[in-house]
This record gives C-alpha cells, sequence and structure tokens, in this order.
C-alpha cells in the first residue's frame, strides 16, 4: 500500500496537464475542435490513474491517431508547396491546423498514460507520400486527394474500434471528439476533388 501516494500524485500531475490550456494556434476553419479543448478527466483524484488503466487497444489507438497526425501535418505542407488547385491548398491547411491542435491533446493523454509514441509516421505512410511528393500539378492534386481520402477513411475506421473495443474512458473521449473533425474533412476532400478533378 506504500504506492498509494505515489499514485494519487501521478493521477493529480495528469490531472493537471491535462487542465493546462493549449498554445493558441491561428483559428482554424473547422470549429469542431476547439483550441482550448481538453480532454475531462475521468477519474479525477483517483489512485487508479495508472498505465495499468488502458488496455492494449487503447495504446493501438494512441500510436497509430499520433502516426496519422503525424502524416496528415506532413502531407498538409507538401500539398502547400506543390498544390494546384486552390481547394486542395485550403484543405492542407486545415489539415495542418485540426491534426496538430487533435495531437497536442492526443499526447498530453499519452504522457499521462506513459504511452511511448512513435516520432515519425509509419513506413508505410511516407512510402505513399513520397509517391505523391513525385507527382506535379494536376497528377499531384488528384493522387494528394485520393490519399487523403483513403487515410481519412482509415482514421474512421480506427475510430470506429476503440469505440467499441477501447477501456479507457477518456481515450475513447478523444477518439469520439475526433470523428466529427476527421468526417468534416472527408467532406472537404469530396468538395475538393469535384472542385479540381474534373
Amino acid at each position: 500500500m506504500k504506492h498509494i501516494p505515489y499514485l494519487a500524485a501521478a493521477g493529480l500531475v495528469g490531472a493537471l496537464m491535462l487542465a493546462t490550456p493549449v498554445v493558441a494556434q491561428a483559428a482554424s476553419p473547422t470549429r469542431a475542435m476547439p483550441a482550448h479543448s481538453s480532454v475531462t478527466p475521468a477519474n479525477t483524484g483517483s489512485s487508479t490513474d495508472t498505465a495499468a488503466d488502458i488496455s492494449r487497444q487503447d495504446r493501438i489507438f494512441l500510436r497509430k491517431a499520433h502516426q496519422g497526425n503525424l502524416a496528415e501535418i506532413k502531407a498538409g505542407r507538401l500539398a502547400l508547396r506543390k498544390g494546384r488547385c486552390e481547394a486542395v491548398r485550403h484543405v492542407a491547411h486545415v489539415l495542418i491546423e485540426d491534426h496538430s491542435r487533435m495531437d497536442i491533446e492526443l499526447r498530453s493523454l499519452a504522457d499521462r498514460f506513459d504511452v511511448r509514441l512513435p516520432k515519425t509516421p509509419s513506413t508505410a505512410q511516407l512510402r505513399q507520400l513520397a509517391k505523391v511528393a513525385a507527382l506535379t500539378g494536376r497528377e499531384f492534386d488528384v493522387a494528394w486527394l485520393q490519399l487523403q481520402a483513403a487515410w481519412h477513411r482509415e482514421t474512421i475506421e480506427l475510430i470506429r474500434k476503440e469505440l467499441s473495443r477501447g477501456r479507457s474512458p477518456e481515450v475513447k473521449a478523444l477518439a469520439r471528439k475526433a470523428a466529427p473533425v476527421i468526417k468534416h474533412h472527408l467532406r472537404l476532400i469530396d468538395e475538393a476533388t469535384e472542385h479540381c478533378c474534373r
């Protein structure tokens, strides 16, 4: 029982980390994930807020969602440089803003539960992005939008799995908050595809 004060302190530190306001960023066209939002701790003050409180599924979600955020930010920056169609550049800006904001929140939660996150997108994501980066003009725009549609559908499936199989209320809350943002991105991608790829 000598570990109880340490665990309680860890829970308090985690709660304080999550309560800290996120550094303000430029206003995003998307309002679904405000910059000041944070996950509300389900067990604030509880001595059971430890790494053991999340399941393997929760850890998988945090790691894969983080890699997805990194990939989307990288893809967005690429499109700002190479995109020919204005709608592609608009989508890129939204992706950078929203995925950066969501990743701040995700990293805070991962730190609290001692989940080590990858430092880069996955090998497959980097390979796919490199293929798109080799293109130019309209071919780039079309391939970039197709990749974004595929990645966002994969993210929706990742969220669905977390909501149905995850154990941590806080990780599931993070997934639930991300869902409307990702769906909004898909709508923007579809609209840009209509505009840029006809």
